[in-house]
């Protein structure tokens, strides 16, 4: 069973609930996904070792999740740029990046999305309801563009994506400790 780039944002999705995981129902209206296309993530995450099955309430496995997160998901679901749009800023172009660097001369990168309100350069986003779902939920959007940074940025881009990407592993395991 191979994991799907809808996986990887069911797994985030599950790190933005301050609580207990919802229903499925409630986690697809979340995504812009079907209740069996939610299921079948969760099942192909915890496959992959990523959660723990029901029994643990499809807790995230934090520290399996950090690892493929930084050192697999570029390899696994590389970006792909496509041309000059109007979207969502992503990447370094988003928070919380977009207060720790810089923008160059270049156009930002964007999840192309008709009413967006940047003109960038597109980035296809990890799956189809990305923009969507990234606009309802600010969690969710800030974990979804330090991915976006990590499979497509430069080192230094990547470095500081990776630190908070990391730092928002550690402190949903701290939360969820206590």
């Amino acid at each position: 069973m191979n994991l799907k780039p809808q996986d990887i944002v069911v797994v985030l999705k599950l790190l933005s609930y301050a609580q207990q995981r919802p229903p499925f129902s409630v986690m697809a209206s979340d995504l812009g996904l079907s209740p069996s296309e939610v299921h079948g993530a969760m099942k192909r995450l915890q496959s992959a070792r990523l959660i723990h099955g029901p029994e643990m309430q499809n807790k995230a496995i934090l520290s399996a999740l950090e690892e493929f997160l930084v050192h697999g998901l570029k390899y696994a679901f590389p970006a792909k740029r496509g041309s000059v749009t109007r979207g969502i800023a992503t990447s370094y172009a988003a928070l919380p990046l977009k207060t720790q660097i810089a923008p160059g001369d270049e156009l930002p990168p964007v999840w192309p999305w008709p009413e967006g309100d940047t003109r960038g350069v597109a980035l296809e986003p990890l799956y189809k309801s990305v923009p969507s779902a990234a606009l309802r939920d600010p969690v969710l959007y800030e974990l979804l563009a330090l991915i976006d940074a990590i499979r497509d940025g430069r080192a230094r881009e990547r470095q500081i994506a990776e630190r908070e990407l990391t730092k928002r592993i550690r402190s949903r395991n701290a939360k969820s400790q206590s």
